[in-house]
């Protein structure tokens, strides 16, 4: 894209004539002889060309008083992957405003973690997405509002305060305003369609009702999800990763979910998480949580786990162009980055994987997590999520920074004192892999640490951060399948081999991983697999 699509009129129209899925979330169309705004896939009539006007996003399209179509809920589309890809500030705005830093901290608290002044930040968001960040922030509630209405048994009261409204009136009017139906009709509506209730043309809406006990009796709160996403997805490669590198007690995979902890603002959570149906335009999703206002923060770390944000029509075409890695596409097309909920989990993860094995990282990981990890609370346990092998979330950087070491055994020293330096700086914020950070910032960051190099910085980024154009050369498992489909194997010649797929080459690493042999190319079996013995 080589600007804003929604400024190329024309261009808009022939999409929304097409009816293509791939430019959902990319823009909005508003009609204005309905005053409705939808996906550009909307099955409906295509409105007339002096109707269409395109907006950013939909928090634009409700500024201009426009609501979401019933029909094609545009509010249930993938991201744009304009944010998934970007670095800069606005790109970095929006993964905070999607971990619910607005809700949390207030316009303030997200102009300061990303060093700029409200009024600037208000300029730089209204620039390119037609909306500040309350009217963002606002669109967000509203979804968030909409998924518990029409997939949670919580009172109207409850869903107003878990969705992080200020007051009832607010959230009957923002409904209202969003979807022109109040919440009782909105919940009404789901009930009468049965099982599929809330489900858009492609069920990516809250599906079917969960558990949802009172806000103030402490029980967890189940809610169940799908998660959207653009097709082609290879859940092969993406699942068998998550599944190989697994920490035992935070992630397992079982009963053809992978399921894992979070730790969320309000408590800790979990999720259980299974590759695609057959439309392939959903993720099934499963979450439970200590404080319901954590969902819009839960599904957007999911969001990231997954990279379901990404544009794998774009990744695809550029990589396939290169000769060598064509055949690779060809055979497993829609290849995402294998991510993680948290950045500065994955960054000491990564330095417990240096020159070990997958199951050594593992190992190394797991006794950590028994040391300092936090225990899930019994509640958590009920309905089957024991059964799934998680059982305490990631431990915090501060308690790995100062831990004695007696929890650390099994490791050399020199990487006993990189972990905790890592730890060290990850807690006082010398490091910052949050969502919001910059990443040619954090590769910085963490290049000046001791016994951090090359391989683990781009592993973080890759992983941790998401960045779409991370390389690690040294890396065994791309080493190796480089060499199998005729690369070199050296890490300096394959680095600079490698520049031809910028700015892509972070898929093009997960395509080679998913290419080799190794465990994490496959889709585990039903049962809680092994991780493989290669090193990583």
């Amino acid at each position: 894209m080589t600007g804003p699509l929604h400024l190329d009129h024309d261009r808009c129209c022939a999409v929304v004539r097409s009816k293509d899925p791939r430019y959902d979330g990319w823009f909005v169309t508003g009609v204005l002889s309905t005053k409705i705004y939808c996906r550009p896939s909307c099955p409906a009539i295509t409105p007339r060309v002096r109707n269409m006007r395109f907006y950013p996003s939909a928090a634009a399209a409700q500024a201009a008083g426009l609501r979401a179509c019933r029909r094609c809920l545009p509010d249930a589309t993938p991201g744009s992957p304009d944010w998934h890809v970007r670095g800069d500030v606005v790109a970095r705005a929006i993964r905070l405003l999607s971990d619910g830093v607005v809700d949390r901290e207030g316009v303030g608290g997200l102009a300061r973690r990303l060093g700029y002044s409200m009024r600037q930040l208000e300029r730089l968001l209204r620039a390119e997405l037609g909306a500040g960040p309350l009217a963002l922030a606002r669109a967000q509630r509203a979804q968030t509002a909409r998924l518990l209405v029409e997939g949670s048994t919580l009172t109207m009261a409850e869903v107003a305060l878990a969705a992080g409204f200020s007051s009832i009136r607010s959230f009957n009017d923002t409904v209202r305003s969003v979807y022109a139906a109040t919440p009782t009709e909105l919940r009404r509506t789901a009930r009468r369609r049965g099982p599929s209730a809330g489900r858009g043309r492609d069920g990516e809406r809250a599906a079917g009702p969960g558990h949802a006990p009172g806000l103030g009796d402490g029980a967890p709160v189940t809610i169940a999800l799908r998660l959207p996403q653009r097709a082609p997805l290879h859940a092969p490669s993406l699942f068998g990763h998550l599944a190989a590198t697994a920490v035992p007690g935070v992630e397992s995979w079982g009963d053809g979910a992978l399921s894992r902890t979070l730790r969320l603002p309000g408590g800790p959570g979990v999720v259980a998480l299974r590759p695609p149906g057959e439309s392939g335009r959903h993720v099934p999703a499963t979450v439970r949580l200590s404080a319901v206002a954590d969902l819009s923060t839960a599904i957007g770390r999911c969001r990231r786990l997954l990279d379901l944000d990404a544009d794998p029509q774009a990744v695809d075409e550029h990589l396939g162009n290169d000769p060598v890695l064509a055949p690779l596409v060809r055979s497993t097309p829609g290849v995402r980055l294998p991510g993680a909920v948290d950045g500065a989990e994955m960054a000491l993860r990564a330095v417990l994987g240096q020159q070990v094995s997958t199951a050594a990282a593992a190992t190394q990981a797991g006794r950590l997590v028994r040391a300092l990890g936090t225990p899930l609370p019994e509640g958590f346990g009920a309905s089957g999520w024991g059964e799934k092998g998680v059982t305490h979330v990631f431990p915090e950087p501060q308690l790995v920074a100062e831990a004695p070491d007696g929890l650390l055994p099994g490791m050399p020293a020199t990487r006993r004192r990189t972990l905790r330096a890592l730890a060290a700086a990850l807690a006082d914020g010398t490091v910052d892999l949050g969502p919001g950070s910059d990443r040619r910032a954090a590769e910085e960051q963490l290049l000046t640490l001791p016994g951090i190099g090359p391989w683990t910085a781009h592993i973080v980024l890759l992983r941790g951060l998401g960045d779409p154009d991370a390389f690690p050369a040294s890396d065994l498992g791309v080493r190796t399948a480089a060499a199998a489909a005729g690369l070199p194997a050296d890490p300096r010649a394959l680095g600079q081999f490698a520049d031809r797929w910028r700015p892509w080459r972070s898929y093009a690493t997960a395509l080679l991983w998913a290419s080799s042999s190794h465990a994490a190319a496959r889709l585990p079996l039903t049962h809680p697999t092994r991780p493989h013995q290669e090193k990583r």
